[in-house]
C-alpha cells in the first residue's frame, strides 16, 4: 500500500525566489510528488526555476488569471489562497493527499510522511498537522533552529503558558504569535471539497473523518528575526494574522482581547519599544526562554537544511546571498 501513496502540496505565495524555492525544495526532499505554486505577485526568477522542474506546477496569478477563473481579483489574500487551493484539489488526481500550506511552513517528521498517510484508515478523509513556532534569532548555530511546540487544549494549557511567558502569556493563544490550528491534508478523492486556510468542507461537513497526525509537525517560521517581524507587522495587523476580525484569545468576560487590540494598546502606550519588549519575551531565542520551554517539555530543535536542499533540487539556481 505504501508504494502507491502519493502526496502533494499547494501554496499561494508572495515571497522572494530564495524563500519560495527553499520551501519547494524542502518538501520535494520530504517526498512530495507534486507541488503547485501560485505566484500572488509576478516573479520571473521563481517562475522560470519552478517551470523547469518536472514535479512543480507554477501559475502567475495576474489580473488575466483572476478575470478568467473568478471574474475579478479577490481583495483578500485569504480568499485568493482558498480559491487556488480548492481549484488545485479538483485537479490533483496525480496525488492521493494534498496539503494547503504557506511558504513559511515546513513539514517535520521523523518517519516518512508517505508511510504516515498510508497507515491512516480509509474513513479518514482529512488529517491535521499541528504547528510548532520558530524562536526568532539573528543567527542560527550550525543550522539548528529552536521551536516552541504546540500545547494541546486542556486545563493545563493556560498554566503552562503563564509559566513560560509571565508578562504576555495571557494575550497569546497557546503561547503562539500565529495560528495554533495547523494545516490539513485532504484526500483528493473526496468530492466536492472546498479548502480554506485551516479547514476543508465537504458540503456542510467540516473536515470529514478528521484525524491528527501526531508524528508530524508544521515548523512555522512566522518571525525569523526582529527586523522581519517588524517589516511584516503593519500588514498582519491590518489584513493578516493580527487583523481585527479574528476572535479574542479568551472570552471578553474573562478579560480576553483580540491580538489586534492588544498590539494597538502596546503601540499607544509605548510604541516600538513596547513591541520589542513583547517580542523579546514571547518570540526571541534566548537562553531563558529555551530553559522555560525545556522545563515544560516544549523545546524542539531542528536543522531544516534549507539551503542544501535548495541546491540539490535546483542546482542551476544562482548562489544565495544569505544562508538559513
Amino acid at each position: 500500500m505504501t508504494a502507491t501513496i502519493r502526496w502533494g502540496m499547494c501554496a499561494t505565495v508572495k515571497a522572494s525566489a530564495d524563500e519560495t524555492l527553499r520551501f519547494v525544495a524542502y518538501h520535494l526532499d520530504a517526498g512530495a510528488e507534486c507541488i503547485w505554486i501560485y505566484l500572488d505577485e509576478e516573479n520571473h526568477e521563481t517562475y522560470d526555476a519552478l517551470q523547469a522542474h518536472p514535479k512543480c506546477h507554477v501559475v502567475n496569478c495576474d489580473l488575466d488569471y483572476w478575470r478568467r477563473i473568478f471574474g475579478r481579483r479577490p481583495k483578500k489574500h485569504q480568499v485568493r489562497q482558498s480559491h487556488n487551493a480548492t481549484r488545485t484539489l479538483a485537479r490533483a488526481g496525480n496525488v492521493d493527499w494534498l496539503l494547503h500550506s504557506d511558504v513559511d511552513e515546513f513539514l517535520v517528521s521523523a518517519t516518512s510522511i508517505r508511510d504516515t498517510l498510508a497507515a491512516l484508515p480509509p474513513e479518514a478523509a482529512t488529517a491535521r498537522v499541528r504547528p510548532m513556532e520558530l524562536l526568532a534569532s539573528e543567527t542560527f548555530n550550525g543550522g539548528k533552529m529552536a521551536f516552541k511546540d504546540f500545547i494541546p487544549a486542556g486545563p493545563q494549557r493556560d498554566a503552562k503558558v503563564d509559566e513560560i511567558y509571565p508578562t504576555y502569556g495571557r494575550h497569546v493563544k497557546g503561547g503562539f504569535l500565529s495560528h495554533i490550528a495547523g494545516k490539513i491534508f485532504v484526500r483528493t478523492n473526496v468530492e466536492p471539497t472546498e479548502l480554506r486556510i485551516h479547514n476543508a468542507f465537504c458540503g456542510d461537513v467540516k473536515n470529514p473523518g478528521e484525524v491528527a497526525l501526531n508524528t508530524v509537525s508544521l515548523a512555522h517560521l512566522h518571525a525569523p528575526d526582529w527586523d522581519s517581524w517588524r517589516a511584516h507587522f503593519d500588514y498582519r495587523l491590518q489584513k493578516g494574522a493580527y487583523r481585527a476580525d479574528l476572535a479574542p484569545v479568551r472570552p471578553p468576560e474573562q478579560g480576553g482581547q483580540t491580538l489586534h487590540d492588544f498590539f494597538n494598546d502596546i503601540i499607544e502606550r509605548s510604541g516600538t519599544e513596547g513591541l520589542r519588549r513583547f517580542f523579546d519575551e514571547v518570540c526571541a531565542d534566548t537562553p531563558d526562554l529555551r530553559a522555560r520551554l525545556n522545563a515544560q517539555g516544549l523545546l524542539r530543535l531542528h536543522d531544516l537544511q534549507l539551503d542544501a536542499k535548495l541546491h540539490h533540487h535546483f542546482p542551476d539556481y544562482r548562489p544565495l546571498a544569505a544562508t538559513v
